[in-house]
């Protein structure tokens, strides 16, 4: 099984920094699709639907929030070990935590899970 690297980040000041450069921790995405970049938490709206894709080499938690419908989908393996891809609507949150390189739903608000 191969290992996960995480690139580490560090606060400086007020500041994060990820791969010697400003971090954002928090993303608002109104892009029809994607991937995330290490963030805790991304804020998808401002458009008709969209397609998130859990990075499994650089995030490792993240907390959707949608103001639109979203596909959510992972670049390895399955979330909650069954699923290739979940579909959330407008108005839900989903909290994600990677481990042994598998997403879990670990909270969420109103999911609604469509097996694709």
């Amino acid at each position: 099984m191969s290992q996960v690297k995480f690139v580490s980040r560090k606060k400086v000041s007020e500041k994060d920094f990820y791969n010697n450069s400003q971090f954002i921790p928090k993303k608002i995405v109104s892009e029809s699709s994607y991937t995330t970049n290490g963030e805790d938490f991304i804020l998808v709206k401002g458009i008709e639907k969209s397609h998130i894709i859990l990075n499994n080499s650089n995030t490792e938690h993240i907390i959707i929030k949608s103001l639109t419908d979203v596909v959510i989908s992972c670049s390895e393996n399955k979330i909650d070990e069954e699923y290739q891809e979940i579909i959330i609507h407008k108005g839900a949150c989903v909290e994600f935590y990677l481990l042994e390189n598998n997403w879990y739903i670990v909270s969420s608000d109103g999911l609604k899970l469509d097996n694709v």
